[in-house]
């Protein structure tokens, strides 16, 4: 099993290395968390590489021995957790010299880039993976673990509001809470807790925000203006697209964000039918059926008629 050769690779490796997708969310920075903690309570001295993380997830157990980059050049073992391809990799190079590599992720779009790959598109969250995975390999779920995991369950599963949510989802739940968990706790400082920037930038996406295609899209943008105007910091702009599929009758907003000049970071997010990540594929994107996204190059102008044109095809 796939499983056990990974285990088995583990075991192996002295020096290994844990990353994530570029702008981690709650799942990413929680799988890598968890993940840190799996491999030290096995003997082993992981490495957590994530450059830039926003600091509402500060609360994370040992978040601050995260390093942004490392001196060792080539690692035994490099594991990718909740990344769907190469190119989203942050420390992506220290992946590309390992001399093994393991990929855990959740999303459909995942093109099996490791050596060993442990993909599963039913789950509604990587770190509902790592509680399976821990489970199989023996692992004592601490309460700090326990925390590093719902962080991603509940930020994934969007305070287990998503479709993806399953009957496993609330298990995991139940047994971390008898862990000790504070799930409440967690859900306050994921999801109901805004940074000053992210609420200054909120007022301005829906400022801006167009109702298109007869109700059932909404479009909205910020800029780097935007952001430096209000001196966002990484993740103060997380959340802002679900604003959009919140109002009735929407069943696609698109949120774009300028993270460069000529380049538009795309997040789509659908409600009942539109396959978004399909949509993104088009960008050289992807994620998920209900939340997906991608990089465009060009003007602001020019990425809102093409990720419109894409839209209006899929509804």
């Amino acid at each position: 099993m796939t499983l056990d050769k990974i285990l088995e690779e583990i075991k192996k490796a002295e020096t290994i290395v844990i990353s994530a997708h570029e702008s981690p969310d709650g799942d990413a920075l929680g799988s890598c968390m968890a993940m840190k903690l799996i491999l030290e309570q096995m003997g082993k001295k992981p490495t957590v590489i994530i450059p830039e993380y926003s600091r509402l997830f500060k609360f994370l157990p040992k978040i601050e021995e995260v390093k942004k980059d490392s001196e060792v050049e080539i690692y035994d073992l490099a594991i990718s957790l909740d990344c769907a391809n190469l190119s989203r990799l942050v420390g992506k190079e220290y992946f590309e010299k390992a001399k093994r590599t393991i990929v855990i992720d959740h999303h459909g779009s995942n093109n099996m880039y490791g050596d060993l790959n442990y993909v599963n598109p039913a789950s509604p969250s990587c770190c509902e993976i790592l509680a399976v995975i821990i489970e199989y390999f023996g692992i004592n779920i601490t309460k700090d673990i326990g925390t590093c995991i719902m962080t991603g369950i509940i930020t994934d599963t969007g305070g287990f509001r998503h479709k993806s949510t399953n009957a496993e989802t609330f298990e995991f739940a139940a047994e971390l809470l008898r862990k000790g968990v504070d799930i409440s706790g967690i859900y306050k400082k994921t999801l109901r807790t805004n940074t000053t920037a992210n609420f200054l930038l909120t007022k301005k996406v829906m400022d801006r925000m167009e109702v298109l295609e007869d109700g059932k899209v909404t479009y909205t943008y910020i800029t780097l203006e935007d952001e430096k105007e209000v001196k966002a910091e990484p993740g103060d702009h997380e959340g802002l697209v679900e604003i959009g599929r919140d109002i009735e009758g929407v069943e696609v907003s698109i949120f774009v964000r300028q993270t460069e000049e000529n380049t538009y970071k795309i997040s789509l997010r659908s409600g009942e039918y539109v396959n978004v990540s399909d949509v993104c594929l088009m960008f050289g994107g992807g994620g998920h059926p209900r939340a997906a996204g991608a990089t465009i190059q060009g003007t602001l102008e020019e990425v809102k008629e093409r990720i419109l044109k894409e839209v209006e095809k899929a509804l």
